[in-house]
């Protein structure tokens, strides 16, 4: 039996040394793991320590919860691909990625525009941000977040699922999404394209909201007297608004995508970068961009550790 398997492994290496799928596969499996591993030690780490029990950090760890599975929904099919001759998906199976893959993105960036308007008034109103942003309002928000954000596509996935297909039934994705699978469909769908035009109008509405609240927030610090006082304020900002930057920097370019015809490794670049680059910085942005952060991961690494040994 050991044989069997020694000698399947050995071919499905020399299938994947002889197209570099190999390389690709230890990458990516790296890139993975350390995403979820990063996400959940921060996530831990701010459960844990006491001192992080308040809304900015309780968005952030729920934001980088979300980025596993966000990943989850793409990264082991890419990796099984990577392995495998045929390369295929079921059209069920399809339908559940772009589905929850698109979900955990909107909830995300619903997520996000709820952590700048926090900020917005954590320092431009900080007298009454203790009365505003309760623990219940907090709860309501997160919560709020993730229902709508996996409520909003059912409609568009539901119509997709009854869609005639023709074709080769191929699409030139690393992952499903709307634009290449739509492209196959052989009958009317402006039902759906004006759902897309929605969703697109709601993605900039929250573009402005959050470009807006942190231009108010970046006046407000500049006004603040202290050096220290400027960089204390803005520390607790800069993370939020690289993550930010780095989400719908590539959400933008994945609309610029689907509207120009692009190379197909060019087209891949940016699909990867928007599924996999970008969740594998967050929590390093998080973790080394913030003092407290740094502290409570070093505590809970501790405990960890103590745990271990016991």
């Amino acid at each position: 039996m050991s044989c069997v398997f020694l000698s399947i492994a050995v071919k499905v290496a020399e299938t994947m040394f002889e197209d570099g799928s190999l390389l690709f596969f230890i990458a990516l499996f790296v890139i993975y793991i350390f995403i979820v591993f990063g996400n959940l030690i921060v996530f831990f780490a701010v459960r844990v320590d006491t001192h992080l029990r308040n809304p900015m950090y309780n968005f952030i760890s729920i934001f980088l919860f979300l980025e596993i599975w966000y990943t989850t929904a793409t990264i082991p099919k890419m990796l099984s691909n990577l392995i495998s001759r045929q390369r295929t998906i079921s059209m069920i199976g399809c339908l559940l990625q772009m589905y929850f893959f698109h979900s955990l993105g909107n909830s995300e960036g619903i997520l996000l525009t709820t952590m700048a308007i926090d900020r917005y008034i954590a320092i431009c109103n900080p007298l009454c941000y203790p009365t505003i942003m309760t623990p219940r309002l907090c709860f309501q928000l997160s919560a709020g977040s993730c229902i709508f954000g996996f409520l909003v596509l059912l409609p568009e996935v539901a119509r997709i699922s009854t869609l005639p297909f023709c074709g080769p039934n191929q699409i030139h994705q690393i992952f499903c999404d709307f634009e290449p699978v739509l492209r196959l469909a052989c009958t009317d769908m402006s039902m759906i394209l004006i759902e897309d035009v929605i969703h697109a109008v709601a993605i900039v509405f929250s573009v402005l909201i959050i470009a807006l609240s942190y231009i108010r927030i970046i006046t407000v610090i500049l006004r603040i007297p202290s050096v220290e006082g400027r960089q204390k304020a803005f520390s607790t900002c800069a993370a939020h608004l690289g993550v930010f930057l780095m989400f719908y920097g590539s959400v933008s370019l994945m609309y610029l995508r689907f509207s120009a015809t692009l190379p197909l490794i060019l087209g891949t670049a940016i699909a990867l970068m928007f599924a996999v680059l970008a969740p594998f910085f967050n929590p390093i942005i998080y973790s080394f961009r913030n003092k407290d952060m740094k502290i409570a991961i070093k505590k809970f690494s501790a405990l960890r550790r103590w745990l271990i040994c016991l």
